[in-house]
Parts: C-alpha cells; sequence; structure tokens
C-alpha cells in the first residue's frame, strides 16, 4: 500500500487506523461509502473555506451532508465563511478534489468537525488520494488536527 502523508502522520503519532482503497475515478461520497462498506454518517468530506476575515478553514462533515455556511462561520467566530475556489485547492493544500485529507495539509488550518462524529468510534474521511480512506477515531484525529466539534450542518 502507498503511504500518504495522511498516513504517515498517522504512524508518527501513533494512531491506529484501517486504509480502505476504492476506485479512485470515484468522487462521489455517498458512492465512496458504500464502495468501502461504510455506512454515510460515518464517512466525511473535507471541505476548505475562507473567511470573512480572510482566513482559511477546514470543515469535516458526513458526505450526505450539505455545510450550513452560517452555522461554519458562527463555529470559528467569523462573520461569513465561503467555499475556496477549486483551482485554489491544490495549492492551499496540496491536495485534489476527492483527495483532500484533513490531515497533512501544507499548513495547519482550523478545523471543525461535525459533532455527529462524536457517535462513533471510527469516522473514514480522505487518506490524502483519491481511491483511498482513513478510518480512525476521531478523538484520536483530534492530536493532529486540534479540531473542535460543532454542529454545521444543514
Amino acid at each position: 500500500m502507498e503511504k500518504t502523508n495522511a498516513i504517515r502522520l498517522l504512524e508518527a503519532e501513533k494512531i491506529g487506523y484501517s486504509v480502505y482503497s476504492y476506485d479512485s475515478l470515484e468522487t462521489d461520497g455517498e458512492k465512496v461509502a458504500l464502495l468501502v462498506g461504510k455506512h454515510v454518517d460515518m464517512v466525511f468530506k473535507t471541505l476548505v473555506t475562507v473567511g470573512s476575515d480572510n482566513n482559511h478553514y477546514v470543515f469535516m462533515i458526513p458526505v450526505n451532508c450539505t455545510l450550513d455556511l452560517k452555522k461554519a462561520a458562527k463555529s470559528v467566530g467569523v462573520k461569513s465563511i465561503s467555499m475556496i475556489a477549486l483551482k485554489e485547492l491544490l495549492p492551499l493544500t496540496g491536495y485534489i478534489h476527492g483527495g483532500c485529507s484533513p490531515i497533512g495539509m501544507k499548513k495547519k488550518f482550523v478545523t471543525v468537525v461535525n459533532d455527529t462524529a462524536l457517535l462513533f468510534d471510527r469516522i473514514c474521511f480522505s487518506a490524502g488520494k483519491r481511491g483511498l480512506q482513513i478510518e480512525a477515531n476521531p478523538e484520536d484525529l483530534k492530536k493532529i488536527t486540534n479540531h473542535i466539534y460543532f454542529d454545521i450542518i444543514d
């Protein structure tokens, strides 16, 4: 198995994880959940945004949900939040659409995980490459992302 930056960081922090692979052409989160055999509520997508303060923020929400921009802004204490343009993703994070992991980005950003993650012992998220998902404990993940939990979905 190819090791991504995300996997290397998990190993460096001695965080237990599992990796699932699937067709790398698939970028629809709900289909990815099906392909890796996990319930959609426990498979999270990573969204990168920019705040009214010009800082970037990372949000993790279940793949079958939509980010509530007002709740997201409230969670990080800014007036408003908007999604970054797709062309900004790679230069900003080092990741491409469909393969954006909350860990191993070019720099650390304030990260918010939807509070439903607390319902699960383990959640899935991108391993930093299309076709790979990591499953890990959300509290263990916090050692790397230093995330907070907040209700950020519609």
